[in-house]
């Protein structure tokens, strides 16, 4: 069996993976929002398995440890977090676009349409990664899931009882997990129904905050220019606007103060 130190050198490359595909998919998230679009990524996480969870893996499938690295996909994972089960299959696509780019699919495991008799619903893709490393370019499996927030709530519980369980979950939890599962479906079904008034309402407050963030930027820097007697003027109109005015009247203020500052007026 590899000492620690030899594991810890095995996942290195996997970890690096795991930081890489994080910055790519926050990337995409970030680009919708900045041009202010519906993003359908709405957050992004991932990990590299524990060398125990490895091992435990490994012996419960079967799989010899010298071909642990070739045959377990999911050393290496990524979990893109949705607000909506449509969204799913819109960042399968953005996924898609990449392939034989940056990374390499080996196959996708659609567990939305056809769930798992537990009731696990999530859409699985097994992609190859190159990585640079120090001792050259390794390309390693990873796995990617893509699911709802309501999913991946209903996943983790089931996770857990299945630790707890060693698998073996009780007849009459696992109908209480099924259950629920349908109880997670229902409430992303009602999601998508009023899905437009959600993103509506969402890209609202997003733009109110980006102006506001705007505005107390603008104020800092007419107070670093030397300009403070202007800068507690609009400090003093921003937070009167910010309580009794409307989105346009913060609005109407940020260009305001956009006008006092020579940055601005270079374009002009």
């Amino acid at each position: 069996m590899k000492k620690v130190r030899e594991w810890q050198r095995v996942l290195i490359p996997y970890e690096q993976a795991v930081e890489e595909l994080k910055v790519k998919f926050k990337s995409i998230r970030n680009e919708f929002r900045e041009l202010n679009e519906y993003s359908p990524i709405e957050f992004v996480t991932g990990r590299v398995k524990k060398i125990s969870s490895i091992l435990e893996k490994s012996k419960r499938r079967g799989i010899p440890e010298d071909q642990i690295e070739t045959l377990m996909e999911d050393i290496a994972g990524i979990r893109i977090m949705c607000q909506f089960s449509d969204d799913i299959y819109k960042v399968v696509e953005l996924i898609r676009s990449r392939d034989n780019k940056d990374l390499k699919i080996v196959y996708e495991k659609d567990y939305i349409s056809n769930p798992k008799g537990s009731g696990y619903k999530s859409y699985h893709i097994i992609i190859k990664y190159p990585v640079q490393t120090a001792f050259g370019e390794r390309e390693i499996l990873a796995e990617l899931q893509i699911r709802t927030l309501a999913m991946n709530f209903w996943a983790t519980i089931e996770h857990s009882l299945n630790y707890k369980y060693k698998d073996t979950i009780p007849e009459d939890v696992k109908e209480r997990l099924r259950k629920s599962s349908e109880a997670a479906a229902k409430l992303d079904d009602e999601m998508c129904e009023i899905r437009k008034e959600i993103i509506n309402a969402q890209m609202l407050f997003e733009e109110k905050s980006n102006v506001v963030s705007d505005i107390v930027k603008n104020i800092n820097v007419l107070s670093s220019n030397g300009k403070e007697v202007e800068a507690l003027e609009y400090q003093a109109k921003f937070e009167e606007i910010f309580f009794r005015g409307s989105d346009w009247d913060l609005q109407e203020l940020l260009e305001e103060i956009k006008g006092h500052l020579p940055r601005y007026k270079i374009f002009e």
